[in-house]
């Protein structure tokens, strides 16, 4: 192999483009790469024979096992409710909206449900996971850096839609489920009942909600 990169006549380095520019076909050509030449060099150096030692490097990279526990199988989105970072499955996930002013239903006072919402032309049931959680709304800090809006999660269980006010969206994580935690023994108690863990990311601390549990309470609250 090292012959035959040895008898490679580099002429493009002395008479070609990073030479002299002597070489009597460069106004022609322009450029080497334009250059039979330079293309006949290019193809023997492709099919030159592979070094050994190469192939046991790239053997041995191959042969060893993968790091199962490090395989990122889970995906969830994350947001703020006062000073609460939470999660719940992406596939829960219909679309994000911008904030809006629920209407409220008469004779309907299920705990959590603030009325109806129109996003985008149809109408959730707006319902809010701060008071079925037990968290304070008041409070919190933006995640550096960040311009904060509150926004309203529209997620599906079960075939039922639902609008969900939160104070700020951080976005889409992928984790691998090894990676939860479980939650501390100082967390709202109303929220650990929910929790499927905590997953740490970045400077958070998430808690991620069990879509079937979460589920099963958001579809209550329309009964």
């Amino acid at each position: 192999m090292t012959d035959q990169i040895q008898d490679l006549d580099a002429c493009w380095n002395r008479i070609g483009v990073a030479g002299d520019h002597s070489c009597e076909i460069l106004d022609k050509a322009v450029h080497c790469r334009n250059c039979d030449v330079y293309a006949g060099a290019a193809l023997r150096n492709l099919q030159r024979p592979v070094d050994p030692g190469y192939l046991r490097e790239w053997a041995e990279h191959f042969r060893a096992p993968q790091d199962e526990g490090a395989r990122h199988d889970s995906t969830c989105v994350a947001f703020r409710i006062g000073r609460e970072w939470l999660s719940l499955p992406a596939n829960m996930f219909q679309q994000i909206a911008p904030k809006a002013i629920p209407h409220r239903l008469p004779h309907r006072n299920a705990r959590g449900l603030r009325g109806v919402v129109n996003a985008g032309g149809k109408l959730y049931p707006c319902i809010s996971l701060a008071e079925l959680l037990g968290i304070d709304e008041a409070g919190g800090d933006a995640a550096s850096g960040r311009h904060v809006f509150a926004r309203m999660l529209l997620v599906q269980w079960e075939g039922q839609s639902y609008a969900l006010p939160v104070a700020e969206l951080h976005g889409i994580i992928r984790y691998a489920a090894s990676e939860l935690k479980p939650p501390a023994a100082t967390i709202n108690k109303g929220i650990e009942r929910y929790l499927a863990g905590v997953l740490p990311h970045q400077d958070m601390q998430v808690g991620c909600l069990d879509d079937s549990l979460l589920g099963h309470q958001l579809a209550r609250t329309l009964r």
